[in-house]
Parts: structure tokens; C-alpha cells; sequence
């Protein structure tokens, strides 16, 4: 069958198709942050992931709101790209001794996450407004401007704080 189902003959097949890839993968990322909260030991870090937890809420709350606007039904598809993602995360983070080390690991993983969810949103902001959906790009938009800033936030800690503690 290939790389995506053969009910995918239209880019709003497609669309439909990648919003339930990206819903799936929010739901699968609910699950993880509370477990990446509980492995974290730095207040900024464990406060980044809690912060992230409400708006990872949010996020699927939106992707809903899409689908309904949308006119199609609020369904996951499994996405192995965000499974293979928090795999390694969990592997590695239960590899690593070093409760620095680990926070650094964890900041890590948690960029390779924003990473693929800035990927998917920002494409599903361009199919939208290719597709005249300006009102769904809306919505999409307001996730994606998140998506990015909790990037940065990571970025910042990790280079202001876990990353040296973790090299010391």
C-alpha cells in the first residue's frame, strides 16, 4: 500500500490524513510528558515539560475544533515518525545515570518532538490556506506559533543551564 492509505486521492484527503497523524501524535506526547516530568530533575526543565503537558491539552482541543470546521471526523491515524521519537527519548533516558546528563537527554528529546510538530503543522497551515481554508490555517497557526516557542524556551535552557551543568 505504501506510504499512505489509498484513500488518499485529493491534498484534502491529505489534509484530513495528516491532521489525524498530528492529533494522534499530540495524544501520544500527553502520554510521555508526564513520565519526561517525573525523569526531570531541574525546576526550569520540569516546569518547561508541566507548561508544555497544558498546552499539548490545548493543542488537541484545537485539532478537534479543526475537524469540525473541517467536516471530518476527529480520528487518529498512527504515526510512527512520533512513536519512533519518544521510543529513542524513553531508551536513551533510561540509559543515562548522570541526573545532568539526563536533563540535557531530556531537553534533547524534547526538541526532536517540537521539531516534527513544527514539520507537520506548518505544512498543515499551507495545505489549509491552499485548500481556502484560511479559518482552519487560524487555528493551526496559533499551535505552531507555540510549537516554536517552546522550542526556544528549550533551546535557551539548554544552552544557559543543562547543557553546562551536564559538560561539568
Amino acid at each position: 500500500m505504501g506510504l499512505f492509505s489509498k484513500d488518499i486521492e485529493t491534498m484534502d484527503d491529505l489534509f484530513v490524513h495528516t491532521l489525524r497523524d498530528i492529533y494522534y501524535a499530540e495524544k501520544r506526547i500527553l502520554k510521555a510528558l508526564p513520565k519526561m516530568i517525573d525523569k526531570a530533575s531541574h525546576p526550569s526543565l520540569k516546569n518547561a515539560f508541566t507548561t508544555h503537558l497544558a498546552e499539548t491539552e490545548t493543542h488537541v482541543i484545537r485539532l478537534e475544533e479543526v475537524f469540525r470546521m473541517h467536516g471530518a471526523d476527529a480520528k487518529t491515524v498512527t504515526c510512527p515518525a512520533i512513536d519512533g521519537i519518544i521510543d529513542e527519548a524513553e531508551e536513551i533516558s533510561s540509559e543515562v545515570a548522570d541526573q545532568e546528563v539526563l536533563d540535557a537527554a531530556l531537553a534533547a528529546a524534547a526538541q526532536a518532538v517540537e521539531h516534527y510538530e513544527m514539520t507537520r503543522y506548518g505544512t498543515l497551515v499551507a495545505w489549509a490556506k491552499r485548500l481556502g481554508r484560511a479559518d482552519c490555517a487560524r487555528v493551526l497557526e496559533k499551535t505552531l506559533a507555540e510549537e516554536k516557542a517552546a522550542d526556544q524556551a528549550l533551546t535557551e535552557l539548554a544552552e544557559a543551564k543543562l547543557n553546562i551543568r551536564a559538560a561539568e
